[in-house]
């Protein structure tokens, strides 16, 4: 069980400064909309933070386009709203010194082709569960998440989406216990960001010989040969950090831990 409570409350508590700036060629008013600017939680996905940002810049755009799907750029390439923010800028961003993050917003000519389109919150709410499930198949076998009641999904839900780290933790600290058969899960749930995807396997916190294995030791596996870094929230972790430890103080809210790959 997760219980370096200090480590996941700091992790929690993760913000980022963000300046929205509604794309010029879409502002129909003679003056420009000033900037919108936000602190969002690392944690949680653009969809949940962004209604203040639509109802702020929806007077300056045409009347046709007001009912369009919002969506978010940075620097020439369109954000993906399914992945976590804090992971997006750990991938898109390469120093703090670039805050706040300026981010363009669109109304118009949604890219079909580079993002997936989201209707409302619970699009949203269907892809964070499923990935969550996913992350106890690899966990638990599945066997925490099949046996929550509807409230249990409801209240880990609520909890993200509110920003409320006791609501969410009173249930997902389930899903981190570990069984009294074994001292760690069956696998580690991760996700290596790298190039414009993801990758991911099966990698299991112990060795054959009982030793714990390490973030080194997850790299070694995923990219022999090769030296790189793994950052996750703004942070370059020790190489020698625990798998388990770091699944279960270091994963997102949906139960994963996102790496992303610094070659």
């Amino acid at each position: 069980m997760a219980n370096d409570r200090e480590i996941l409350r700091e992790v929690w508590e993760g913000k980022l400064p963000i300046s929205f700036q509604l794309d010029p060629d879409e502002v129909v008013e003679l003056q420009q909309p000033d900037q919108f600017y936000l602190m969002v939680p690392r944690l949680s996905y653009f969809p949940l933070v962004t209604d203040k940002v639509r109802k702020h810049f929806l007077r300056y755009v045409a009347n046709d386009k007001q009912d369009r799907e919002m969506w978010l750029e940075y620097d020439g390439q369109p954000i993906k709203w399914h992945y976590p923010i804090g992971v997006l800028f750990d991938l898109l961003i390469t120093s703090d010194d670039q805050l706040p993050w300026n981010i363009t917003v669109h109304f118009d000519k949604f890219p079909e082709n580079q993002i997936y389109r989201f209707n409302n919150k619970e699009t949203v709410e269907s892809y964070f569960m499923a990935c969550l499930k996913e992350a106890d198949v690899l966990k638990h076998r599945g066997q925490i998440a099949s046996n929550m009641q509807k409230k249990d999904h409801n209240q880990l839900w609520l909890g993200l989406q509110n920003d409320k780290f006791e609501q969410f933790w009173a249930v997902n600290r389930k899903l981190m216990e570990v069984s009294s058969e074994q001292e760690h899960f069956k696998y580690i749930p991760f996700r290596c960001y790298i190039d414009d995807g993801y990758r991911q396997k099966l990698i299991k916190p112990v060795a054959e010989d009982g030793r714990r294995k390490t973030l080194q030791d997850l790299i070694n596996e995923m990219f022999p040969g090769r030296n790189v870094n793994i950052k996750t929230h703004g942070m370059i972790p020790p190489l020698e950090t625990p798998l388990q430890w770091m699944s279960e103080h270091l994963s997102y809210p949906d139960n994963f831990l996102h790496l992303c790959v610094q070659m």
